[in-house]
């Protein structure tokens, strides 16, 4: 038996006790009606659930930051993480609470633009694609640009996800007006695969005001995103399998080898995604259960985000009531801290989580009444709506060719790591300024570039192929079926540990941005990379209609692959 979770249920009651008197979260009657399509609840109730969602997402962050990256727990009651008298900044709850700030200053019709203004005003961004988008917000980019693939390349991880709770809690019962939020306003820090994270999250909290059970609520979110997201098409395999009979641990190991092979970074939002949707879905409404399953079900996953997202949709279905008082209590009705991977807080956070709460709740009645709900008495009375899938928003990495080079079209390129997760996972794919990143989808077959193309009567070939410090990738040219090139790129040996290479904008295009993960020193990390130029002469091909291919393969004996760097070929 688990003394520490068994002695936390004990008490819970006790402390239950000591907080209301404290007169911090005070006690509420559930009294909320569904009726003819309608949700009824009283401001009061409505807050409470508010405050169950902030309060949800800091007690699960913190047990789920045990795991976060690492093997999963294997105990059937995991311990919860009490605080230490606060609830420390962090990610899964601070964009939010900078989402708040925006919509206080620019309105309820806040737009991305100035979201990403106050993320810039607030320094929101410490890791992943929102330090990406920080890294450009700080180099003069607006957002949307700053979480588009064209800039972000970041764009398909979790980052939209987990900043998403609060476009659900500002609108419950209308999962739609929640989605459109989510999917506009998480563009800031992501696209495609990221803000299909942010409707399925703000939809189930949406939806979680007015569903009693997590299997509806899991469908009905789900379908407010097109089948043609991979992100779908993840959690449709998840419902078909529970709706199967499988256990949450047969489905988490097939979406992994699925889904988690498809984007090996350890906070992709298509995984992680389906990780809350078999917590939410399993755990039937009760915390405990599904923040034990958000901890338990898969390795190496986002786990602190997943944990967070999942405790949201338990306080919006239950309100303050269904948190551990205990845990409650530990944290003083304070949120607190200065700094967030090293980026400093502006300014820095101390803040009471009920205000947090009342001025969330403020805000969401303004937007519930904006789109027809009524304020009877203390009560709101919201017209309930039955979601609808919005349109597909995709992006394939083949696109990457329309900027690069739209005679190209690219094959086989993977998602890869760059520091998607876990630091020195080899390769990503994505679009630096003029230089194409490739990372091969299929070790054995590689990655490619083709183009089919007539010649001129004196034809070649040129462009430069680049590697970084300590990785070899095999390049191979081809004319039709000729083999012209067969060589090795290879990288100098490493002689300091590598950062992330800064986002380096076209000329006349967008301003630079840098990755903030630790202050990178760019100089040192331009001159590192080793370039090579290739020039070849075709003139034995001049004049004919030709396919011309241009090989990144990774398996090379005795060498350590990474990712390939294509400056432009030019075709004379």
């Amino acid at each position: 038996m688990n003394t520490n979770w068994w002695s936390t249920t004990i008490v819970s009651a006790l402390t239950a006790a000591l907080a209301l008197n404290m007169g911090i979260f005070p006690p509420v009657t559930h009294a909320s009606e569904v009726q003819k399509g309608r949700l009824v609840i009283s401001q009061s109730e409505y807050l409470d659930r508010v405050n169950a969602i902030w309060m949800g997402q800091m007690i699960g962050q913190l047990t789920g930051l045990r795991f976060e990256h690492k093997t999963a727990s294997v105990l059937s009651h995991t311990p919860l993480v009490h605080g230490r008298g606060f609830a420390e900044t962090d990610d899964d709850y601070y964009y939010e609470m900078v989402a708040i700030r925006a919509f206080e200053k620019y309105g309820i019709n806040l737009t991305v633009e100035k979201l990403g203004d106050q993320w810039l005003e607030n320094s929101a961004g410490s890791w992943g694609s929102s330090a990406e988008a920080l890294g450009l917000l700080r180099q003069g980019m607006k957002a949307p640009d700053t979480g588009n693939p064209r800039y972000n390349k970041l764009w398909w991880t979790i980052g939209p996800e987990f900043s998403s709770d609060v476009y659900g809690t500002l609108a419950p019962g209308m999962p739609n007006v929640a989605a459109e939020m989510a999917r506009r306003l998480t563009h800031v820090n992501g696209y495609a695969e990221g803000t299909d994270g942010a409707v399925f999250i703000s939809g189930m909290i949406s939806l979680g005001f007015v569903e009693t059970d997590t299997k509806t609520i899991i469908r009905k979110a789900a379908s407010l995103i097109s089948p043609l997201s991979p992100y779908r098409q993840s959690l449709d395999m998840v419902i078909s399998m529970a709706d199967a009979g499988k256990s949450p641990e047969e489905i988490s190991r097939v979406i992994n080898e699925r889904w988690g092979i498809e984007y090996p970074a350890t906070n992709n939002a298509v995984v992680n995604g389906s990780i809350v949707a078999i917590s939410v879905w399993f755990g039937n409404g009760d915390f405990a259960k599904t923040e034990n399953l958000a901890f338990t079900i898969a390795d190496y996953a986002d786990t602190d985000c997943n944990a967070a997202n999942a405790a949201s949709v338990i306080g919006a279905m239950h309100g303050m009531a269904a948190m551990p008082a205990e845990l409650v209590a530990s944290f003083n009705d304070r949120v607190q801290g200065a700094t967030m991977g090293g980026v400093a807080l502006t300014p820095p956070v101390d803040e009471s989580i009920r205000v947090l709460g009342d001025r969330t709740a403020k805000i969401g009645e303004k937007i519930l009444l904006a789109h027809g709900a009524k304020l009877e008495g203390n009560n709101l009375v919201i017209a309930i709506q039955q979601p609808v899938t919005q349109a597909p928003e995709l992006f394939k990495l083949s696109d990457f060719t329309k900027w690069w080079g739209p005679e190209w079209s690219l094959e086989r390129a993977g998602f890869g790591g760059g520091t998607g997760g876990i630091r020195g996972i080899r390769g990503a794919t994505f679009l630096n300024g003029d230089i194409l990143s490739v990372f091969p989808r299929d070790e054995v077959r590689g990655a490619l570039l083709r183009q089919t193309v007539k010649l001129s009567d004196s034809p070649s070939l040129d462009f430069d192929a680049g590697v970084d410090p300590g990785r070899t990738w095999h390049l191979q040219v081809y004319v039709n079926n000729d083999r012209v090139l067969d060589k090795l790129i290879e990288g100098p040996a490493p002689t300091h540990p590598m950062r992330e290479p800064p986002i380096v904008m076209p000329m006349g295009g967008a301003p630079p941005g840098i990755h903030i993960d630790g202050p990178p020193d760019t100089k040192t990390i331009d001159a590192a990379r080793h370039w090579e130029h290739i020039h070849l002469d075709l003139s034995a091909y001049k004049k004919q209609s030709v396919v011309i291919r241009l090989y990144d393969l990774i398996l090379v004996p005795g060498h350590e692959a990474g990712n390939s760097y294509w400056k432009k070929p030019q075709l004379q």
